[in-house]
């Protein structure tokens, strides 16, 4: 039987977050999405991708990103924070 590795995350302040979707998403959806880049993957003949990567505010900010994706009906792949914050 394998485990998981989990970690917290740290909310206590702004921060870059990398976020990718499965299914496509233009970047006209960037500032319904607190003005993330958007940037689609090419998955070849897999189903595709969509990475967003930006700014966050503070965990109210990311709440609503994340329920803006899931009101899009778009599966969330991976979320993580990323170094480089401002």
């Amino acid at each position: 039987m394998t485990s998981k590795t989990s970690f917290d995350l740290d909310f206590g302040g702004p921060t870059d977050y990398r976020i990718v979707v499965q299914g496509t998403l233009g970047k006209e959806w960037s500032d319904r999405l607190a003005g993330m880049e958007i940037t689609a993957i090419n998955r070849g003949t897999n189903a595709a991708h969509t990475e967003l990567r930006g700014f966050v505010q503070d965990q109210a900010e990311l709440s609503g990103v994340l329920e803006s994706l899931y009101e899009l009906h778009l599966p969330i792949v991976k979320i993580e924070q990323v170094d480089g914050n401002r």
